[in-house]
């Protein structure tokens, strides 16, 4: 019997099983692809500071981003730069290939190729039945299997309170601009849509991509042709080929509860996302330290209850959970905006002092601030505030709590 068996291999699984493993432990890792990082999923943007704390290879950087301009619906435009680089693009399939390195050199087992399609916890450990039948056997199990929720499910670990869809691909460009970031029902209804420039050795790239609540492939063709111009995307949107992002479900908010008897859910398959962005790399590996911390204790300790690792939970809240809080807020207000609200809010960001805020409080990977901030200053919450009436939404001192996280109505 293993200690442990985690289940996905992305960022939050080769983390988990690689300090386990490094502290004595039988981890046994099981992936559904035929290769780690394979296909990749997500923008790969990452925070510069999150290489020091996280010990992440910088050799995977691919590019710095300084520069994002910002679209309205109307079609007005506001640029905004950090003063440093605080934002690297990463090859986000090197990045794993390093972390399946890693974790397979601290002594994890790694299956590749088989997929889990139910866990049973009983008295004694866990049993993981995989899609050829056989299965597997271990005292506890970690569940980072990315945005995939029916085994959260059958174990009562519930769903997340919001999930958008989301489209992207990464495509040979002839040209490279700097970040673009667009809003808009006829662009990414209830999300936003982006360009990110790639710099690779075989040339410039441009990763594309939305969030949004429906018809997420129909929306991101239509943007690839609207961007096609400018970024020289035009051999995409002739000839009458589709194209076919990767697509996929994209949590905004944690599950209901990301710890049971023997069982931890870590990074995406926990609901640990930025509802600002949908951005998961950090809160993946910061979610897989945090839960081998506790998982390593309870198991040399043989206390394995759902109290025993209860302490997990109370660990990411306290280090995520005003920023989390704070970000599904932002989400749930921004969900509401017509075109037009969101063009106001543009008109302000232009004259009338929301971007000294930003520039004084945006960060990367801590967006609180910012939200609190922008609650403060009385034009841009009356925007933002619009659609709720008066008194309905959360005060900017309702959203400095850690409360429950609230679902979209």
């Amino acid at each position: 019997m293993h200690d442990v068996i985690v289940i996905g291999g992305g960022p939050g699984g080769l983390e988990t099983s690689r300090l386990l493993a490094g502290g004595g432990l039988d981890v046994s890792l099981y992936e559904e692809h035929a290769s780690s990082g394979d296909p990749v999923h997500c923008t790969g943007v990452l925070a510069v500071e999150a290489f020091d704390e996280m010990g992440l290879p910088r050799d995977v950087i691919l590019n710095p981003l300084r520069t994002a301009r910002f679209f309205a619906p109307s079609g007005a435009t506001v640029e905004y730069t950090t003063a440093e680089i605080e934002a690297v693009v990463i090859d986000r399939l090197a990045l794993d290939r390093r972390l399946f390195g890693a974790a397979r050199a601290a002594g994890a087992t790694i299956t590749l190729g088989r997929r889990v399609t139910d866990v049973t916890v009983e008295r004694d450990g866990v049993t993981v039945t995989l899609n050829d039948g056989t299965t597997a056997r271990g005292r506890s199990a970690v569940l980072a299997c990315g945005a995939q929720y029916a085994i959260q499910r059958r174990l009562g670990l519930g769903l997340p309170a919001v999930l958008l869809q989301s489209a992207q691909m990464e495509l040979p460009a002839g040209r490279l601009g700097d970040v673009e970031v667009r809003f808009g029902r006829q662009v990414a209804p209830g999300g936003f849509a982006w360009a990110v420039p790639v710099t690779r050795g075989s040339g410039p790239h441009a990763r594309v991509g939305l969030m949004c609540d429906r018809q997420a492939a129909h929306y991101f063709r239509r943007l690839v042709g609207d961007i096609a111009p400018r970024w020289g995307l035009e051999s995409h949107t002739g000839g009458g080929q589709l194209l076919n992002p990767r697509q996929k479900v994209l949590p905004l908010a944690p599950i209901a509860r990301t710890y049971g008897a023997r069982v931890l859910a870590v990074g995406d398959a926990a609901g640990l996302v930025k509802a600002t962005t949908g951005g998961g790399i950090y809160y993946s590996l910061l979610s897989a330290a945090l839960a081998s911390e506790v998982l390593a204790r309870a198991l040399r300790a043989d206390r394995l209850h759902a109290s025993a690792l209860q302490p997990y939970e109370a660990a990411w809240k306290a280090r995520l959970g005003p920023e989390l809080n704070a970000q599904l807020r932002l989400r749930q207000l921004a969900h509401r905006l017509s075109d037009a609200d969101i063009n106001a809010f543009f008109d302000l960001a232009r004259t009338d002092g929301v971007m000294p805020i930003v520039r004084k409080t945006a960060r990367f990977n801590q967006h609180r601030d910012l939200i609190l901030s922008l609650l403060r200053h009385p034009p841009a919450r009356r925007v933002l505030l619009r659609r709720l009436g008066s008194g309905a939404a959360p005060s900017s001192a309702a959203l400095s709590t850690a409360g429950p996280l609230e679902p979209l109505p």
